[in-house]
């Protein structure tokens, strides 16, 4: 009998008032309203290509810039993904994606190994997208590594157009991180030589 795979995280600071409600086994429903608007976007993005379901309450200091809300998100969805895994019982544990779209394409890999890293290859011809700093998708993605304990490797193979890169950055990442979490029958225990990740 597998556990239900789902979390219910908060975090608040003097900077930003987070709550993200995520399970792993959705249908792609998404309800986000961070105050930017490219950022939601993505958020949505994500939910719906990885078949998750996710509802965010967002508060942030955005009369200073993008920066502490768009980074604590990713805290707070690091660790409801991590949650939401459990014991990681019955998991691929490993995800992979390459995903264009239109002259982009863009490499994802994951390992829920527990032990955080990222690798990540991507240069945005443009300081913005919309009100979003395209500098914050690396630190976005470097917060839910490691709040979420993975290895996550990113890789522009082919740049292009900031949205077409950032866009497919978080479809593939959506993709990978579902093929990482799907369970296998014939997998009885976590995905590892020692026993427990």
């Amino acid at each position: 009998m597998f556990e239900e795979r789902k979390a219910k995280v908060s975090r608040k600071t003097k900077e930003t008032d987070i709550t993200i409600d995520f399970s792993l086994d959705g249908t792609g429903n998404c309800q986000v309203n961070s105050g930017i608007g490219f950022f939601d976007h993505m958020i949505d993005a994500f939910t719906r290509h990885g078949l998750f379901d996710l509802s965010a309450s967002i508060k942030g200091d955005l009369q200073v810039d993008c920066h502490h809300t768009i980074e604590d998100t990713g805290i707070v969805l690091g660790n409801a993904i991590k949650k939401a895994c459990g014991s990681k019982q019955g998991m691929k544990r490993y995800g992979s994606c390459i995903l264009p779209m239109d002259e982009t394409l863009v490499m994802v890999a994951i390992d829920l190994s527990g032990r955080p890293y990222l690798s990540f290859e991507a240069d945005f011809p443009t300081e913005k997208i919309g009100y979003m700093d395209t500098e914050m998708v690396k630190e976005f993605f470097y917060a839910i590594s490691y709040s979420s304990a993975m290895n996550l490797h990113i890789k522009v193979i082919t740049p292009g157009n900031s949205h077409h890169m950032c866009e497919a950055i978080f479809k593939a990442f959506a993709k990978a991180l579902d093929e990482a979490t799907l369970i296998d029958p014939r997998i009885k225990d976590a995905m590892t030589t020692k026993g427990t990740i």
